[in-house]
């Protein structure tokens, strides 16, 4: 209790906190100065695992935030830009990347007068911030430069504290532990903080300070390398099979890594210490022991990348959903039968997606849900089978009839592409509580309502084969989103004269309204085709 309370929690909390916001300062404005670029980087430089190795790395080090990296990548995973074997390789990558941080505080936050480095920065970067305001870019230059001075000093605070606790504590009281108790200390440690950076950064604090050996350090640091996969598998949840396949990649990769390193964790002590030679300068052997056994992780996995995604795919199946209903069971060899069952297809291609679109402004359970990916695959069937028709050669009005469902298809995906892209701005308009903002999204809820309670007419006249007789409702359908679309443009006009209300708002309603009515006049188009092309009955 003694040494507790001659132990400056308040300091050390103090440095913690002003560490932890310089970092999440440092990524906001490298995110905004080169978000972009290393965007373009990692989707454009993934092709091969090297490369993509590569990418995660050079990202991560510049970013610093292998976290940050690694959810970009879920994002791709999840947009189907990058495939698992890609991902894999990048979060690889990040985590060699992420040591950048552990170099930087080990050389400057202990070799240099932390008063002498950090003080200027930030007062540089203080008068930068309102003395540039006008420039976005300038701002986040002078941003960057008080997130790098507050950096180290919050880490100067946490080293004062932790000075004057080494100088009551015998290091000896913790070799009882073991190697597995100070990893487990050091993966909390990060999954708390959702940062590893911190937790290294209070690390070589302490071996710095003498509290703990190399050996606790080190085990503490791998434990921190387990502690990072929290927020990406946090990012997963609720996300489709790719990304939950990802995140699970990055925790195996992780977990096998850090157990093989604390197995052979003597021989990588000696390597560091005696053939690096860094035995007189701790600080800095624990962040080449960081990079090594990243490394080291990276070369082991590295020819079993294929062999872990297989596996993956194994354990978290894909989810797949058919719905496909007739052109799995026409043979497109005869053209006739293939092109009606090709217009039939396409009757239940509208169907789902009146469904899908039903779900934008009406959530249903996920296991009832259908999923946008879903219909991109459906669509992409349809369009298989018209290529398999086409192959048997049928006459020209047979491919004329096939062009104009081909493009009725075509017209169904696009709207509900249109739809799903607008969600976020959806959830945006019902948040905002003035009234243009609750009467446009009324209005915009109402037209998808109207919109796909055409499926039950749809339904019911399908099964009877009697697609025409919707034809009348259908007009009247698509004259009434004529005459709403034409009110919801005035009410803009009228919100426009008020005083106060932003120019940039309306743009944005205008947006959500023409998205709305193109995607309507989409599917009512792909109806008519549908109905136009009914087989006679006779």
């Amino acid at each position: 209790m003694e040494i507790l309370s001659d132990f400056e929690l308040w300091l050390f909390l103090a440095g913690l906190g002003i560490f932890l916001f310089a970092m999440h300062m440092m990524e906001e404005s490298i995110r905004v100065l080169s978000g972009a670029a290393f965007k373009s980087l990692i989707r454009r430089f993934t092709s091969t695992r090297p490369r993509a190795i590569t990418s995660g790395m050079v990202s991560t080090a510049v970013l610093q935030s292998s976290s940050a990296v690694s959810l970009m990548v879920l994002a791709f995973v999840g947009a189907g830009i990058m495939n698992l074997v890609q991902a894999i390789s990048v979060m690889m990558g990040a985590k060699v990347g992420t040591t950048a941080t552990a170099w930087i505080v080990a050389v400057f936050g202990f070799e240099f007068n932390i008063d002498a480095f950090s003080l200027p920065l930030i007062g540089i970067g203080g008068l930068g911030m309102i003395l540039l305001a006008k420039s976005p870019k300038y701002v986040n230059i002078s941003k960057f430069l008080v997130a790098f001075g507050f950096l180290f000093m919050g880490l100067d605070y946490m080293k004062s504290s932790v000075d004057q606790f080494s100088d009551l504590v015998d290091p000896a009281m913790f070799a009882g532990y073991g190697i597995i108790v100070f990893a487990l200390a050091g993966m909390i440690m990060t999954a708390v903080m959702q940062s590893s950076s911190a937790t290294i950064a209070i690390v070589l604090t302490m071996l710095f300070s003498g509290v703990i050996d190399f050996q606790a350090g080190a085990a503490m640091v791998v434990g921190a390398n387990v502690g990072t996969t929290v927020t990406v598998l946090l990012g997963s949840i609720g996300g489709i099979h790719t990304k939950k396949q990802a995140a699970v990649s990055q925790l195996v990769f992780t977990v096998s890594t850090a157990v093989i390193t604390l197995i052979i964790l003597p021989i990588l002590i000696w390597f560091v210490l005696q053939a690096l030679g860094f035995s007189e300068n701790l600080v800095l052997g624990l962040a080449m022991f960081h990079t090594l056994f990243n490394l080291f992780g990276v070369i082991i996995f590295y020819p079993l990348i294929p062999l872990l995604v297989n596996n993956v795919e194994k354990w978290i199946p894909e989810n797949i959903i058919d719905l496909g209903s007739y052109i799995h069971k026409t043979n497109p060899e005869i053209p006739e039968a293939g092109i009606e069952a090709f217009r039939k297809e396409i009757i239940s291609q509208l169907l789902h997606t009146l469904k899908f679109m039903r779900q934008i402004v009406s959530p249903v359970a996920k296991s009832n849900a259908i999923e946008y990916s879903d219909l991109e695959k459906y669509h992409a069937e349809i369009f298989e089978y018209y290529t398999k028709i086409h192959a048997h050669k049928p006459d020209e009005n047979q491919i004329a009839v096939m062009d104009e469902l081909l493009r009725a298809s075509r017209n169904v995906m696009n709207a509900a592409k249109n739809l799903h892209e607008l969600k976020d701005e959806l959830s945006v308009l019902q948040r905002e509580p003035g009234s243009i903002h609750v009467n446009a999204y009324s209005s915009v809820k109402g037209r998808i309502l109207q919109l796909t309670d055409l499926s039950e007419n749809i339904e019911s006249v399908k099964q009877e084969g009697m697609l025409d007789e919707i034809s009348s409702g259908l007009e009247a359908v698509f004259t009434d989103y004529e005459k709403r679309d034409k009110e919801f443009i005035r009410m803009c006009s009228t919100a426009i004269s008020e005083p106060g209300f932003k120019k940039a708002e309306i743009t944005f309603l205008l947006m959500v309204n023409r998205t709305v009515t193109q995607s309507a006049r989409m599917l009512i188009f792909a109806i008519r085709s549908v109905i136009k092309h009914q087989p006679d009955p006779n």
